[in-house]
């Protein structure tokens, strides 16, 4: 979708072929990556396998002519950071996945770059590890306020890390905004489909009311967290007159865990509905 090529124009890995790239309203598109003080992490970390934890943290601040004491120093603070106090002596080979991204991000951290670029960085953990990286990234930027470009296909992901979120489809920008107005407002089918689940229905019975005119082609839609389910003359709430009605047949109920997954038929549409089960 041009998501990891455009993170590597900013980065300096790539060079643009027309227009130019911006940072803090200066042309940065001629300046090469390693002079343009970016903190990196790749999807597959690029740690250095013959180097010691310390010394992969220690690399960067080397290069940049950094005294062997301040090195010392500042790995201590960042490895104590991070979580992994008494592993600097271990070779990557010796840590877990979950260290090794900690040692990533360390290692992009540790020279206070004003801009952290993360290409996926969370792809390779298992779901439980994710969702606890996905909370010390958010950490880490609140606390060190490093503008951060985060690439990710997940849409879990991109909701939970994000302030703001660009959607791209085939190299071109479909929707820019906060989570919450891509989620409840997405412009297209694209948008719509990649944040959640998404009702698309353009049915008859399905109509769009405003009071502005709809252009052709206007379809509703509508998450599936948003629908409730009830059986023919169950008892309406107070508020049941107030919501749409259609009627439909379940065709289909997956339970998972605090979640039930409905799938109804409503005409020729399938309406997935998702309700919490009660405790």
């Amino acid at each position: 979708s041009g998501k990891t090529t455009t993170l590597m124009l900013l980065a300096g890995f790539e060079a643009p072929t027309e227009g130019d790239i911006r940072i803090a309203g200066k042309s940065v598109a001629s300046v090469p990556s390693y002079r343009r003080d970016q903190g990196v992490v790749f999807q597959s970390y690029a740690l250095f396998p013959h180097l010691t934890v310390r010394r992969n943290l220690e690399f960067p601040l080397e290069m940049r002519g950094i005294r062997s004491a301040e090195r010392a120093a500042r790995a201590e603070r960042i490895l104590s950071r991070v979580h992994l106090d008494g592993l600097g002596d271990r070779m990557p080979s010796q840590l877990s996945g979950g260290q090794q991204q900690r040692v990533a991000l360390a290692r992009a951290l540790i020279a206070d770059p004003p801009i952290l670029l993360l290409d996926e960085p969370l792809g390779a953990l298992d779901r439980n590890l994710r969702e606890q990286m996905q909370g010390e990234i958010k950490g880490l930027h609140k606390e060190f306020g490093i503008t951060t470009v985060c690439v990710t296909h997940d849409q879990e992901e991109a909701l939970t890390l994000s302030d703001r979120i660009v959607v791209m489809n085939a190299g071109r920008i479909e929707q820019t905004d906060t989570p919450e107005a891509l989620y409840d407002r997405p412009v297209s089918r694209f948008v719509a489909n990649f944040l959640g689940d998404a009702n698309i229905l353009d049915d008859p019975s399905f109509a769009v009311e405003s009071d502005t005119p709809q252009p052709d082609g206007t379809v509703a839609m509508i998450r599936p967290e948003r629908i409730r389910i009830s059986a023919p003359g169950a008892t309406k709430s107070a508020d049941a007159d107030q919501r749409q009605h259609v009627a439909g047949t379940v065709t289909d109920m997956i339970y998972a865990g605090p979640l039930r997954r409905y799938h109804v038929a409503v005409g020729d549409n399938d309406v997935v509905i998702r309700e919490h089960v009660a405790a």
